[in-house]
């Protein structure tokens, strides 16, 4: 019944999601050989898509219909049924080691990384003061110094830094992070755009935003068709600029704009935005050994929900820039221009980050890796 109530009940159903999606990763990881991944990949990356498109229509339905406590009240059979679901298909996966706690990385790491984000966050929330945000920053400042000198002296850190030695891991990180930038912002800016902008009611507006997870979907069968053809590099480099231009497009949306040519747009956005996401999240594990498979999808889950923090508070904070240009606190049209374009520039970015790869990059694990004379020779006598 107050702010602080829902901020912490939001903080308790963080936590619990942090913990799924490492986990639901790790099992995918320690069953599916390498040479299959991104097949397994490109569907378990539905329901992370499927998520921020279909919220607005199912929470616009609940609101027009209902009361908006059931927007939250609907997870409980949902997770019900997860429970029942892993209970039956999901194996009993247990690493061969298991390490000691990093109780003070996790302390470290958990204050630094809170404390920044919020810090951000905060700059652009009316009524806190500027104090409040500095302390937060130098909060999280300090702590992230005092884990990198940490993470370096133990064994089992529970971040490992190690792990962007490997290149292809480097640019899934970094490339990743700049990329869910841009789509992070794109569950903010895309629904006040047409309600506040356009006048739609919040199904509505969920009814359009739905036609870029029929995109994602499409998108599945030919990924690794795409991905055996040209390769991780190629792929990812060309579409980071591609759904980088997407993600931007919106901001050429006017109220005399046909619906089609929305549709038309956020169908083809969800397309390659689609794609990206599995190569991203399938280069990312190329060439972690399954040791350290537990520490990297803790790492890159890690780096994922801070990257789409960031969207939100750079799309917010380029809507407040909008408004302070024109000196008016109403949203309009016009101000949208401005977010979507820097988001979107944001995501073209990650560009850089792909280029870097070597051009055989994750061959084994988009099925280009050819075998060896050696190995050629052995196959050539069985037959």
């Amino acid at each position: 019944n107050s702010m602080g109530t829902l901020v912490a009940a939001r903080a308790l159903q963080g936590i619990g999601g942090a913990m799924m999606v490492p986990v639901g990763w790790l099992v995918i990881l320690r069953t599916i050989p390498r040479s299959e991944l991104v097949g397994a990949l490109a569907w378990l990356t539905i329901p992370a898509l499927l998520g921020p498109v279909l919220g607005p229509p199912v929470g616009g339905f609940i609101t027009t219909y209902f009361k908006w406590r059931w927007i939250f009240w609907i997870n409980l059979p949902m997770a019900c049924l997860g429970l029942v679901l892993a209970t039956l298909f999901i194996p009993n996966v247990r690493g061969e080691t298991v390490s000691r706690f990093d109780y003070l990385g996790f302390a470290l790491s958990g204050i630094g990384l809170a404390g920044l984000v919020s810090a951000s966050a905060a700059l652009d929330a009316s009524g806190i003061p500027l104090w409040i945000v500095l302390i937060l920053f130098l909060l999280g400042s300090v702590s992230v110094i005092l884990y990198l000198s940490h993470a370096r002296r133990v064994e089992s850190p529970i971040l490992d830094l190690q792990l962007l030695r490997f290149p292809t891991f480097r640019a899934g990180v970094t490339g990743g992070s700049l990329f869910r930038i841009g789509v992070g912002a794109m569950p903010l800016l895309l629904p006040l755009q047409l309600q506040l902008g356009f006048g739609m009611t919040p199904l509505h507006s969920g009814l359009v935003t739905f036609v870029t997870a029929i995109g994602a979907i499409g998108m599945k069968t030919a990924t690794g068709r795409i991905l055996k053809r040209f390769g991780f590099r190629t792929v990812l480099m060309f579409n980071a600029i591609i759904s980088g231009a997407m993600i931007a497009s919106p901001a050429f949306f006017t109220k005399a704009t046909p619906i089609g040519v929305m549709l038309t747009v956020l169908f083809v956005g969800g397309f390659f935005r689609s794609l990206q996401f599995t190569c991203i999240n399938a280069i990312s594990f190329a060439e972690v050994d399954q040791p350290q498979m537990s520490q990297a999808t803790s790492f890159t889950s890690v780096c994922q929900q801070i990257a789409l923090s960031l969207g939100i508070t750079v799309g917010a904070s380029m809507l407040q820039l909008s408004l302070a240009i024109r000196h008016s606190e109403t949203l309009r049209v016009s101000d949208f221009v401005l977010p979507f374009l820097v988001v979107g520039f944001i995501a073209a970015v990650s560009f850089v980050s792909f280029a870097r790869l070597a051009k055989d990059a994750g061959e084994e694990v988009a099925g280009r890796k050819r075998l060896g004379s050696a190995a050629v020779a052995v196959a050539n006598g069985r037959s």
